[in-house]
């Protein structure tokens, strides 16, 4: 009975961590399904107002598709550096994880800032939220997919900082893992913002 019990003592940490692990894996994609839902209420809010322009620009008028190409490659460049980081971490290497977080930082970063610039010259020209229904809709929708990469952007800055301090242990692979997750879903998201809001507001 003493060696069950010392067996037992020994196995149950690693247990009860799997559980935690699971846990948290599962309370990750609910959000990521919650974050979902909400980009789907705003996508169909923008279906039913992208006419409303109030006698103002529409899509064909105000969008320049060349910018937007431009960030989605960032974009998708982006998501593809930091499944390299991914694959770094999974075999321990600091350096290359350093690296490949790194430049997806850069890309992120890059691709917020084209976004905020296009949205500051919109406002600048009179084009501003309040100017129509479409465009009320237009920048809660793509201001939502920006405030997720800035919030994205502080997560990763976050973790590069504490690879650098502690390396890359199992708990940074699952964090570093979850923020994949993430990136990839915004990812996936500008995808469908590109094709509807601009591709088929400049046709």
């Amino acid at each position: 009975m003493s060696n069950d019990a010392e067996v037992l003592a020994e196995v149950q940490p690693i247990i009860d961590g799997d559980q935690f692990q699971n846990k948290t894996i599962f309370g990750f994609w609910v959000y990521l399904m919650t974050d979902l839902v909400l980009f789907a209420s705003l996508f169909a809010t923008f279906a039913v107002l992208h006419n409303n322009t109030a006698g103002g620009p529409g899509g064909a008028e105000l969008f320049k598709l060349p910018y937007v190409l431009i960030e989605t490659i960032l974009l998708l460049t982006s998501s593809f550096s930091a499944g390299l980081g991914q694959l770094a971490a999974r075999r321990r290497d600091k350096t290359q994880v350093l690296i490949w977080f790194g430049i997806t930082f850069v890309l992120g970063a890059a691709f917020l800032g084209l976004e905020l610039h296009e949205f500051s010259n919109l406002a600048a020209e009179g084009h501003s939220w309040a100017r129509s229904g479409f465009l009320s809709a237009f920048f809660t929708l793509v201001g939502t997919h920006g405030a997720h990469i800035a919030s994205g952007l502080i997560w990763m800055a976050l973790l590069l900082v504490r690879v650098a301090q502690k390396g890359v242990t199992p708990r940074m692979i699952k964090r570093l893992s979850l923020l994949s997750l993430f990136w990839h879903m915004l990812d996936v998201v500008w995808i469908f913002i590109f094709t509807i809001v601009y591709l088929l507001g400049v046709l």
